[in-house]
C-alpha cells in the first residue's frame, strides 16, 4: 500500500487527485494540504511514502516544504514527487536540487500519474531524459544558478563517473549493468556510494549534479 498526502492550494486538483487514488489498488490519501507549511506538519505526522506536491502555492511554496521535508532526518523514507504547470520551470529546477524525486505536468494522463507514484515510491527518479536535458539546459548557465561541484566530484571513482553520467542518462540500475557489463547488485552498490560521497538524497540530486559539476552537458546524447 503506498500512502500519499496531497499538497496543491486548489482544493479541485486534491479532489481530483483523491478520487483517482482511493479508485485504485493499493494507494491510500492520508491527508490533504492547501500549502507547503501544512503539507510539511502532515508529513511528520503521517510519513507517507509520497508527498504530492505543488511547486507553486501561497505562504510556504513547495520548494521550501521539499527542503523542510528531505532535510528532516526522520522523514528519509519520505519521497516527494512534484507538480507543475510547466516543464521548463524554475520552482521545477530548484524543487529537484532540494530533493524532489521528480517531478510530472499536472495534465498528466491519469495512468501516468499512478505509474509516477509507482516509480518515486519504489526509489528511482522519475525524470524523462530529454525533459531534464531541457530543463537544466535552461537554467545551469545562468551565473546565479552556477554551483562548482567539483570537490564532490573528485571524491567518486573513475568507475563512478560512468555510472554517474549514466544515472544523468535516465538510465535504470538493469540498464546500467548492461550498459557497463557488471551485475545489477554491483550497479545499484556503485550508486549508493556515489549519493553517500557527494550526499545526495536520490537519483534526481544526483542527475543535478552530474550536470552541474558539468560532467554531463545538456546537449550531450
Amino acid at each position: 500500500m503506498i500512502s500519499v498526502v496531497l499538497a496543491d492550494d486548489q482544493a479541485l486538483v486534491r479532489a481530483g487527485f483523491r478520487v483517482l487514488l482511493e479508485t485504485e489498488e493499493g494507494f491510500r490519501v492520508c491527508g490533504e494540504a492547501a500549502d507547503g507549511a501544512e503539507a510539511v506538519a502532515l508529513a511528520r505526522r503521517h510519513r507517507p511514502d509520497i508527498v504530492v506536491m505543488d511547486v507553486r502555492m501561497p505562504g510556504t511554496d513547495g520548494i521550501e516544504a521539499t527542503r523542510m521535508i528531505t532535510g528532516d532526518p526522520e522523514l528519509s523514507g519520505v519521497k516527494v514527487l512534484v507538480l507543475t504547470t510547466f516543464d521548463v520551470d524554475e520552482y521545477v529546477y530548484e524543487a529537484l536540487r532540494a530533493g524532489a524525486g521528480g517531478f510530472l505536468l499536472k495534465d498528466t494522463d491519469p495512468v501516468e500519474l499512478l505509474r509516477a507514484l509507482r516509480v518515486v515510491a519504489a526509489g528511482e527518479a522519475l525524470l524523462a531524459p530529454t525533459v531534464t536535458r531541457r530543463l537544466i539546459a535552461e537554467f545551469v548557465d545562468r551565473p546565479e544558478n552556477r554551483r562548482v561541484h567539483a570537490g564532490a566530484v573528485r571524491e567518486i571513482t573513475e568507475r563512478e563517473r560512468e555510472v554517474l553520467a549514466l544515472v544523468a542518462g535516465g538510465l535504470s540500475n538493469e540498464e546500467i549493468a548492461g550498459q557497463l557489463v557488471i551485475s545489477t547488485a554491483t550497479a545499484r552498490t556503485h550508486v549508493s556510494r556515489i549519493m553517500t560521497k557527494v550526499g545526495a538524497r536520490d537519483r534526481a540530486q544526483l542527475v543535478v549534479l552530474a550536470y552541474e559539476s558539468r560532467l554531463v552537458r545538456p546537449r550531450d546524447p
